[in-house]
């Protein structure tokens, strides 16, 4: 099964779009309403057919990676914990998958690493740093969500795919909205059912996310793992407010 072959025009694709392309919505693209998604920039009435083209390009585009953000990664309330268990599911389903964190937002200057990170204020480096050309990103509040999409839109041969709890991402080449921990779980099952439908198995040991060079040096060496073995429990102390945010500010800023 190859990547959907689609008659009509697409308007969000990859780029590089150039130093300042007009945004999505100048080009005509409105959010998706609750059950639909956005197909490269046109409304698609099934949101399973958007998560189907982002399983088809996650499994079969170099250097494919997860982008958490801080929603997911913070145990600032249970539901985020259960959001994050559901993140790892996904992963689980897409071998030698990558995942580099968000987990703040402010600018890391004079140097950013990479492999260690994506920021919203220069996300190219990440992407053009791993050479990637497919990503994800999910539990990234949406106004930096959408400045970090249009730059690597502008600069880079990404495409982007933002699985969102709010109304979705205009920027994004695929994105859904309302993603709550059920809809995360059957993404998870979609994303299952076109890898085994392209026949593209997953490791033996279930390792099937790949390090970084930097997560490599703190592993030990290691070149891939288990993401359910990082699976995070409701106890867990994670916290959001080392990088300044209280939980009410994490849902507020939503």
């Amino acid at each position: 099964m190859g990547t959907t072959q689609d008659t009509r025009e697409r308007i969000i694709v990859p780029g590089p779009a150039g130093f300042h392309p007009p945004s999505a919505a100048q080009l005509g693209v409105s959010l998706p309403d609750p059950g639909q998604g956005l197909y490269y920039g046109l409304l698609e009435p099934n949101e399973d057919v958007v998560i189907e083209e982002m399983a088809r390009k996650m499994l079969t585009s170099p250097n494919a990676t997860i982008f958490p953000g801080p929603l997911v990664l913070w145990a600032w309330n249970n539901h985020a914990v259960e959001k994050a268990q559901a993140v790892l599911e996904i992963a689980a389903q897409i071998p030698d998958v990558m995942i580099i964190p968000m987990p703040d937002y402010r600018p890391k200057y004079p140097k950013i690493d990479p492999e260690e990170v994506i920021n919203p204020n220069h996300p190219n480096l990440t992407i053009w740093g791993n050479k990637i050309e497919a990503c994800i990103f999910i539990g990234v509040h949406c106004h930096y969500a959408n400045l970090t999409l249009k730059m690597i839109r502008a600069g880079t041969n990404c495409c982007t795919m933002a699985i969102c709890a709010e109304q979705g991402h205009e920027d994004a080449m695929l994105t859904i909205r309302d993603s709550d921990t059920l809809k995360l779980k059957k993404t998870a099952q979609i994303f299952k059912k076109v890898r085994e439908e392209m026949g593209i198995k997953l490791p033996d040991n279930g390792e099937n996310v790949r390090f970084t060079g930097t997560q490599s040096k703190v592993h030990n060496g290691k070149t891939h793992t288990n993401p359910m073995t990082f699976m995070p429990s409701a106890g867990g102390v994670g916290s959001a407010a080392v990088f300044g945010h209280s939980a009410d500010q994490m849902k507020r800023e939503g």
